[in-house]
């Protein structure tokens, strides 16, 4: 069924004009629970299914979705988006070409050893339950804990004989404890302050062992009541994989969205800093900033084996020995910029637009140990777990916040920090990172917002401690 109301869509479209047209039909099926201070707070479950298709008419798309799949309402979703794409054409713009992709007919599957769905809801409850009554037996005054999985199939078909299906499972968890003061309130969250997620199955959520660290996270984030606050000044900063993840989703990720650096995204989601004339010579970092775009990493939560365009999940480089090279892109704005590769757009449901997206945008590994970095820093800050980000439309300043801070002194860590921040300018920062650990995770990220409508994407960002010098830590007074 999935096949057939696709391929009626996109006839449609060009029976009405359209010199292009392709078609995703979506299945989703979606599953989270929370539970707070030992009991469950929510259960949700739902599923859609739906039909979009896009259609290019002269330089104009058009762009239309239904909830059902009957031929009569494919076909009507098609003739609606190819009359949508000729009334765009009519306003003066560059012509729309799509840089070539081989039509691919293909099915794939990521991996999944455990059906996440499959797990009876008891049995994710008491992981749930147990851990935030773990934490708040531990002096947490507030325990937390969720779980989410998405379960998506995919039929894609082009005009260019594209047919394609695709079963993508998701899924991911993580815990919080959050202890009150006098004036202060403080959060300890394991893995990440949003959890870990990957496209994989449930067997991600049993690794990660929420209960074994209930216990510490809770005791951690009562004893931040009283910790020292972090100093203000220069110094090193090591940051820990988790938070250099999000580093490099806002200041790389964003930055080089190619819809973005065209100006295609000015209203909503900001532009960005770098120059397309500038590709292949702007020195973004130091030599030891190798960053891939990379949708084809097992279990991450950024891979595919197509995209929503039909072109295949390959790896390419965006930095290499910290100079730039590459961009993520979509058929048209790869045309558009004299480039010959797309493969990076996706949208988040049958009823939107697909749009540029990062996949796994993240650090090759370093030579490195965090062990080795600590042991060869003298006078730094560590920090983990983000708390909050803030960075301007361009993606150039920033200021980020963590959890938890250590000093670090004479090659060890030192007592626990408060309120830890940082402050930067996106190519000063990574020119300044001297230290790369070979330590890397494959860090998920569930919610990662764009585009208007808003869509959120699922990214992955591999990432692992490093260490950047002369970095502006704490708040000035």
């Amino acid at each position: 069924m999935g096949f057939d109301a696709a391929t009626a869509a996109v006839q449609a479209a060009l029976d009405a004009g359209a010199r292009y047209a392709d078609a995703r039909v979506m299945y989703r099926r979606y599953e989270s629970m929370s539970a707070r201070n030992g009991d469950v707070e929510e259960l949700t479950q739902h599923e859609s299914i739906g039909l979009g298709v896009r259609a290019l008419v002269g330089s104009g798309w058009g762009f239309d979705a239904v909830p059902e799949l009957s031929d009569a309402a494919a076909r009507d979703a098609g003739r609606r988006a190819a009359v949508i794409a000729a009334a765009s054409a009519r306003v003066p713009g560059p012509p729309i070409d799509l840089v070539p992709v081989d039509a691919a007919v293909a099915s794939w599957a990521s991996e999944c050893a455990v059906d996440p769905l499959g797990v009876p809801l008891s049995a994710k409850g008491d992981l749930l339950v147990g851990a935030t009554a773990t934490m708040r037996e531990h002096g947490a005054d507030l325990a937390e804990g969720l779980y989410q999985i998405w379960d998506t199939t995919k039929w894609f078909v082009s005009s260019e004989g594209h047919r394609i299906d695709q079963h993508i499972r998701e899924c991911g968890g993580g815990i919080s404890a959050t202890s009150i003061g006098d004036g202060e309130t403080q959060r300890r969250s394991y893995p990440s302050y949003r959890g870990q997620y990957g496209t994989t199955g449930w067997e991600l959520v049993t690794s990660l062992d929420l209960a074994a660290h209930a216990a510490r996270i809770a005791e951690e984030s009562r004893e931040l009541l009283t910790a020292p606050e972090c100093p203000a000044g220069e110094t090193d900063l090591i940051l820990g994989g988790e938070q250099l993840a999000l580093q490099i989703h806002e200041s790389v990720g964003h930055a080089i969205e190619l819809d973005r650096i065209l100006g295609w995204e000015a209203a909503f989601a900001g532009t960005s800093w770098l120059d397309l004339a500038r590709l292949g010579s702007l020195r973004y970092g130091s030599e030891l900033m190798n960053v891939t775009i990379d949708p084809t990493i097992p279990g991450a939560l950024g891979s595919f084996g197509f995209d929503d365009e039909g072109s295949p999940a390959v790896a390419r480089d965006a930095v290499r020995e910290g100079r730039w090279v590459g961009v993520l892109a979509g058929r048209d704005s790869a045309a558009v910029a004299g480039l010959g590769y797309g493969g990076s757009v996706r949208a988040d449901g049958w009823a939107r637009l697909p749009m540029v997206r990062m996949t796994n945008v993240g650090l090759e590994p370093g030579p490195h140990t965090l062990d080795e970095i600590i042991a060869a820093t003298d006078d730094g800050v560590l920090m983990d777990i983000n708390r909050s980000w803030s960075i301007d439309d361009k993606r150039l300043n920033f200021q980020f916040g963590c959890e938890v801070g250590w000093e670090v002194r004479n090659g060890r860590r030192g007592r626990m920090l408060r309120n830890p921040t940082y402050t930067g300018i996106g190519p000063v920062f990574w020119r300044s990172m001297d230290m790369l650990s070979a330590e890397s995770v494959a860090w998920g990220t569930p919610n990662c917002g764009k585009g208007q409508p808003g869509q959120v994407g699922h990214t992955g960002h591999p990432a692992a401690p490093a260490r950047f010098r002369n970095i502006r830590v704490g708040v000035r007074a």
